[in-house]
């Protein structure tokens, strides 16, 4: 039996797939007023986090983003991070909740030195069709300890999970079959 690949972060769940469920309100609407949605069947808080790109107020995210974090604190859950030209931030408000080890930082598009960083404090990093859009980030796949790397498709409705774990395969020069092992193992030790 083929084995199912994981998709940590997906707009667009599929039933052969393995997909955490999220539960969260996103950067972009931190201005909305919305109410918090119930975390308790949730398997991750998100995706939270900041983005500096956008016009909504960074006070706003920031609180947002706060609270997200006070959540799975309190409920013990991991968390998926939105990061858009914010990394400093986020990861000085991170510092702030020292408890929360289980971050995965989504879609990540960056340098090296951004994602060493990141995976010096024990997060991990997860790539989609936009990431392998970028130079600078395949050679972050290329380098990266292999044991903090996930795979997403995001809100991508056009690239399916199969796509992305071939060519992160092939930027990691190894074979699908053993992304999806690496993957599967990093999975499990994530929601352990």
């Amino acid at each position: 039996m083929r084995q199912r690949l994981i998709d940590i972060h997906t707009h667009n769940p599929r039933h052969d797939v393995i997909s955490p469920r999220m539960a969260g309100i996103h950067p972009w609407d931190a201005e909305k007023g919305l109410m918090m949605p119930d975390f308790m069947d949730c398997d991750i808080v998100g995706e939270t986090g900041l983005d500096y790109h956008v016009t909504v107020d960074k006070e706003a995210q920031k609180w947002l983003f706060t609270e997200h974090l006070r959540i799975a604190e309190k409920l013990g859950k991991p968390v998926v991070i939105h990061n858009v030209k914010a990394t400093e931030d986020i990861l000085l408000i991170l510092a702030q909740h020292p408890t929360i080890h289980r971050v995965v930082f989504h879609g990540f598009v960056g340098s090296l030195q951004q994602a060493e960083t990141i995976l010096k404090r024990g997060y991990y990093l997860s790539f989609g069709h936009r990431s392998l859009r970028s130079p600078k980030t395949r050679e972050v796949i290329a380098k990266m300890n292999i044991t903090r790397l996930f795979c997403e498709t995001d809100d991508e409705q056009n690239i399916s999970i199969e796509e992305i774990y071939s060519e992160v395969a092939k930027t990691r020069n190894i074979s699908t079959e053993g992304l999806l092992d690496v993957i599967k193992n990093n999975y499990n030790t994530f929601f352990c």
